[in-house]
């Protein structure tokens, strides 16, 4: 479990394909307080520690990982949220975060807001995945609240302080991200469309 709250990004410093897996290796201030076999969120996806060597170590994304986040299209040097597995025991200062990813999106507005920014996001809603005005979702990790909530779009506004500490600042129009839909709204969806 996850909370949303980034500790700290990562850097891309080397992507090695094997199979239907990617290995990917980061950089990161965090390194020396993790462990092999330790989950760490990447963006959002929960991923498995595997290796480490100095101040950098490797998680392995299989097909299925890549086939449904923003992972698959990563690049060397680009920045990447980090989170490590909440605590138990520990406040909660975002939300329960599963690390699942649900699906990606396309960022296709970023407005500047006089000292804050206001993203918005359109999502496939075939997936029927909801959101709603007030509700939590994650940016590829990132915990916020929804506004604006449409049925294949939403908004969230971003302080200056998570816009300086995630990777929302490499945001631009057509950015692809990772969306983990809160897990409440999704056993609510999954019962109404039982019915």
């Amino acid at each position: 479990m996850f909370t949303g709250i980034i500790e700290d990004i990562g850097v891309v410093s080397n992507l090695k394909e094997e199979l239907g897996n990617l290995h990917v290796s980061i950089k990161s201030n965090m390194t020396s307080e993790l462990k092999i076999d330790q989950s760490v969120a990447h963006n959002g996806v929960c991923l498995t520690v595997v290796s480490i060597n100095n101040d950098e170590y490797t998680v392995t994304a299989i097909k299925e990982t890549l086939d449904k986040t923003n992972l698959n299209s990563l690049k060397l040097h680009d920045k990447v949220n980090l989170e490590r597995a909440m605590k138990l025991g520990d406040r909660l200062d975002g939300h329960i975060v599963q690390g699942h990813v649900d699906q990606t999106a396309t960022c296709t507005h970023v407005e500047e807001a006089n000292g804050s920014w206001v993203f918005t996001f359109s999502y496939d809603a075939a997936f029927n995945n909801i959101t709603i005005e007030k509700g939590s979702i994650t940016v590829n990790g990132v915990s916020l609240t929804v506004v604006n909530s449409k049925k294949d779009t939403f908004s969230v506004a971003i302080i200056p302080y998570t816009y300086g500490h995630t990777n929302f600042n490499t945001f631009t129009v057509g950015t692809i991200v990772n969306l983990e839909f809160d897990v409440l709204g999704k056993y609510v969806a999954k019962l109404v469309d039982l019915n």
